[in-house]
């Protein structure tokens, strides 16, 4: 979008595996038809087929991501000029986390989406884009070498945080913060296992932080040790480097619990 909030005119629209283009855009997306609330019943016979469609986009993401290796997950606006130091630091995290051994997962997108799959191709690792159906054009960025189009948010966010081994979020918008508040939670809720999850920007994080520190947790709305659920940095170095480090020790824990919960039963079974 351009700084008066107007979409711009991005690559093609995408339906599915359908690229539209000017007049032939929908004005509602996929998402705005499921979500409708309409006054007749006519859904009820509609809507078992579009579970259809819903498993085939999970179907199609899992096949297509189920070998991308160890990953990471990198969040941030679709706003950000490459001219903007956010930028030139999204393309610096992805290159280095294709060094340390990661695949870069971002939403495909213009700003810093492309600027992390920008990082991660020219390094020569996999630069994977999960696009989604959007009511303007935007497209998957020219960086993508390996691309999937979702009509739906929540299969979307799915393959986000089924890939990945750790989320490193940048500043960003409402989107972001979706993104970045469902991963904290799942690890909290014990939903998924845990993975290392970094702020970078700490003029930009810094005030949101301050806040949970005092008005959530002292509302008792957190406990103290899920401040810990996150990482604030600066430097694309450290972002990076915490992740292969708390990568590191929570692959540790999970062996030694698997090894527990092993012994543990091989103790019931003989007794």
């Amino acid at each position: 979008m351009s700084d008066d909030g107007v979409p711009q005119r991005g690559r093609g629209y995408r339906k599915g595996p359908v690229l539209l283009r000017g007049s032939q855009i929908p004005l509602e997306t996929t998402d705005q038809r499921l979500l409708a609330k309409g006054e007749r019943a006519d859904w009820v016979h509609s809507d078992p087929w579009r579970v259809m469609r819903i498993q085939s986009e999970f179907v199609e993401g899992f096949g297509a991501l189920a070998e991308i290796g160890p990953a990471v997950s990198v969040f941030g606006s679709a706003r950000t000029d490459p001219a903007h130091p956010d930028y030139t630091r999204a393309e610096e995290i992805g290159r280095l986390l294709v060094e340390a051994g990661y695949a870069v997962i971002t939403g495909g997108g213009p700003g810093i989406m492309e600027a992390a799959n920008k990082g991660a191709r020219t390094a020569g690792g996999v630069s994977v884009g999960l696009g989604i159906e959007l009511p303007f054009e935007q497209g998957v960025n020219e960086h993508v070498n390996l691309g999937i189009n979702f009509r739906y948010f929540f299969a979307r966010k799915t393959m986000f945080v089924k890939y990945a081994q750790g989320f490193i979020v940048l500043p960003g918008g409402f989107g972001t913060f979706d993104e970045l508040f469902e991963a904290v939670t799942l690890v909290q809720t014990r939903k998924v296992t845990s993975f290392p999850l970094v702020l970078f920007g700490a003029d930009y994080w810094g005030g949101l932080l301050d806040w949970v520190r005092t008005a959530v947790l002292d509302r008792g709305m957190i406990s103290a040790h899920d401040l810990d659920l996150l990482h604030i940095t600066d430097d694309p170095d450290e972002a990076v480097e915490h992740v292969v480090e708390k990568g590191a020790v929570l692959a540790d824990e999970r062996r030694a619990q698997a090894a527990l919960a092993a012994d543990e039963k091989a103790s019931a079974d003989s007794a």
